[in-house]
């Protein structure tokens, strides 16, 4: 059964979902998503459907006690939701229509003021792995959204250096951040009035695209309705770019990182975090994967294979590319 065991060593949780092994790869002639399946509707743009193998649950089974302080565990409480972006099976992100896009972006702020009304819910994090590259069994287009009940090592630490730049500075960093993008201006993709698309000079994969909002956004809920249109028509963007990048589709893995919710402790974060969605797309070029490898996973020694200089470039002749097709 699933459950959360500490890792001291890290001072995080760790989850441990043993019913996930036994996710199934979908027959090609079968595929519970589509509307013909019995198992969703027979009519929507899109959906939340409960995810069939949730690593996290609002009524975790019970464990038993731990045999020691520091084999610390406990049940595996949160929300896991798969969000289905179409009924249509092999439509692509960026061949929805822009006010179908629009219905994802509100459907993925609605959810996170939904499961952030739970108040053992610590992090909303909505996510999509695309691509049997990063271990889709499903193919039909859709996201998830996690409800964490502890808030994950990672956004603790962006969190932890936003609040500790601005303590500094009395700036945000994420504004910081953008400047000195805009003054650089190699590593840009392109922007719009709300929100940056650019490769950030310090990130570890070839491709890694960040989406930032300019304005004080720390939520999805924080975006008026243009701007959750202009942030869905971004995303076509995006996904358009990658996919005419090498004339396949792009595997990849977004993230989106939002603030905490009902803490205490992260309560002011809007004065010094932000927005943001990061993607980690695993080529380094056509036929060739980024692996994180040892230096990467064992160290933490993050290690990019490519210039983000010459990337960027390489990325803004496909934008034009998808956008002249």
């Amino acid at each position: 059964m699933p459950e959360l065991r500490w890792n001291p060593l890290l001072q995080t949780w760790t989850m441990v979902a043993g019913n996930r092994q036994n996710r199934p790869n979908m027959p090609a002639d079968y595929c519970p998503f589509c509307p013909e399946s019995g198992k969703v509707p027979s009519d929507f743009d899109v959906l939340v459907y409960p995810n069939d193998f949730p690593a996290l649950s609002t009524h975790p089974e019970p464990i038993e006690a731990s045999e020691n302080e520091l084999f610390e565990k406990k049940p595996a409480y949160g929300s896991c939701e798969v969000i289905l972006y179409s009924p249509k099976h092999d439509i692509k992100l960026y061949e929805l229509s822009d006010d179908h896009i629009y219905k994802l972006i509100q459907l993925w702020a609605d959810r996170t003021t939904e499961i952030s009304k739970d108040p053992n819910i610590k992090y909303v994090f909505p996510f999509e792995n695309r691509g049997k590259e990063v271990g889709v069994t499903m193919p039909h287009p859709h996201g998830q959204i996690y409800g964490y009940s502890y808030i994950p090592l990672k956004l603790e630490v962006e969190l932890k250096s936003a609040k500790s730049y601005f303590e500094k500075n009395k700036t945000n960093l994420f504004d910081a951040i953008i400047w000195e993008e805009q003054k650089v201006d190699k590593r840009i993709i392109f922007e719009t009035k709300n929100f940056l698309v650019f490769l950030p000079f310090f990130t570890d994969y070839p491709y890694g695209v960040f989406i930032v909002a300019k304005n004080d956004a720390i939520y999805f809920s924080n975006f008026s309705e243009n701007e959750k249109k202009e942030l869905g028509i971004i995303l076509k963007d995006v996904v358009g770019m990658f996919d005419a990048l090498y004339d396949k589709p792009f595997p990849y893995m977004m993230c989106v990182h939002q603030a905490p919710v009902n803490s205490e402790e992260w309560e002011n974060s809007s004065l010094y975090y932000r927005f943001h969605i990061e993607f980690y797309p695993p080529l380094r070029s056509s036929d060739a994967i980024k692996y994180y490898a040892s230096s990467e996973m064992g160290a933490w020694a993050a290690a990019n294979t490519r210039n983000v200089e010459e990337t960027a470039l390489e990325l803004k002749i496909a934008l034009k590319k998808y956008k002249n097709a």
